[in-house]
């Protein structure tokens, strides 16, 4: 919740595109982008409405599926008919148990089509069953352009994103703690066989070993679409998010592409118009709870004057935890929202006990609400 909160996604089709020149940044691919991974805002685009195949880059896709409706200690038996795909593999066989955690960094990993298809059959019954799912979250997440047909990225030809829509895809499944975890990972030490036993997978994410900051996210490739490559990284607060489809000079093109993204990104402390709110509680063994405010670094490449607004609740009702989201602080530039933090309680406050004092102060309370609100 609080970095669904932090990082709408609603906000992931932006489209304030700051202006690159031709010497500043110099990529091969057939279609490139770069956005800033708080929010969403485009950093530099080519090409990036154009419709390509995406090759294994789709496994963005199929193992967020897995990390939003799996059950990570399932264990599977694998049929022959999952593994009816070829091409890279996180080495399954007929017969072997594996766990749909160790399917995730299969995927993520090894790029493992086994591992997508396995998925596949687990989550949607069959391949087509589980291709409906992609395209309904992607329509879900307002991705017009783009278009599954298999779960493991093999050319089809209604197989197609671009990179705009995969680099914002890439921004809401790196929000999940799970998908973000496997791929960041370079290796993972996995169980599955029949029996299972030990073995060690590499990540193909060479950034992941040499860039400074690196944190995922997806390597492809298919004769058709060329190398295709999905990168984040996080640095000094900052977080930039690349894409190239069809690329024969990725991994330096990504180095670029992400450089100038923390180049572009400035980070502007944001202090809110109050330091505190005293918010009444109704029915708890304290009449009010204190909700502190932080100053806030907002990243952003617009440089206009960044704005805030405040939004909490006239009144709570008790109980109350330490932690729980009280409200939220949007923060504007040119009355575009560019970010959001939450606010949330510091303690606990429980229910007031029942008597005569605790009753007439619960409806004290409650009256001076209510005369608020005139």
């Amino acid at each position: 919740m609080k970095k669904l909160l932090a990082v709408i996604f609603a906000l992931f089709m932006c489209v304030c595109i700051i202006p690159v020149s031709a010497d500043e940044i110099t990529v091969s691919a057939s279609a490139a982008a770069v956005i800033n991974g708080d929010n969403g805002e485009v950093i530099y685009l080519k090409n990036a409405d154009e419709r390509l195949p995406m090759a294994s880059t789709t496994k963005i896709m199929t193992a967020l599926l897995l990390c939003e409706h799996g059950d990570f200690n399932r264990e599977i038996t694998v049929t022959k008919e999952m593994l009816a795909v070829e091409g890279s593999s996180m080495g399954l066989l007929p017969g072997d148990t594996v766990t749909l955690h160790d399917l995730l960094y299969g995927m993520l990993l090894a790029s493992g089509n086994d591992a997508a298809n396995v998925t596949a059959f687990v989550l949607g019954g069959s391949v087509k069953g589980f291709v409906d799912m992609m395209n309904e979250k992607a329509q879900a997440l307002g991705l017009q352009n783009t278009h599954f047909a298999t779960p493991s990225g093999l050319d089809a030809d209604d197989h197609y994103t671009t990179a705009l829509e995969l680099a914002n895809l890439a921004r809401y499944a790196m929000q999940n703690d799970d998908f973000a975890a496997a791929a960041s990972s370079k290796s993972a030490v996995l169980n599955y066989g029949n029996p299972p036993y030990r073995r060690t997978l590499t990540n193909h994410n060479r950034l992941l070993k040499y860039f400074d900051g690196a944190v995922g996210v997806k390597t492809g490739f298919t004769k058709k679409s060329g190398r295709c490559l999905v990168s984040a990284a996080k640095r000094d607060g900052k977080y930039v998010i690349a894409v190239t489809l069809h690329d024969p000079n990725d991994w330096s093109d990504h180095e670029q592409m992400l450089e100038y993204g923390f180049s572009v990104i400035q980070q502007i402390q944001c202090s809110p118009e109050k330091a505190e709110y005293i918010i009444p509680v109704i029915g708890g063994s304290k009449d009010s709870l204190t909700v502190k405010t932080q100053p806030y670094t907002v990243n952003s490449v617009k440089t206009a004057e960044i704005t805030c607004k405040t939004e909490l609740p006239k009144f709570l009702y008790a109980p109350i935890k330490k932690g729980d989201v009280i409200g939220t602080i949007s923060y504007f530039s040119d009355g575009e929202k560019i970010a959001v933090s939450e606010l949330v309680a510091e303690e606990n406050i429980g229910k007031a006990p029942t008597g005569r004092n605790y009753i007439y102060r619960w409806l004290k309370n409650a009256a001076d609400i209510i005369g608020n609100f005139h």
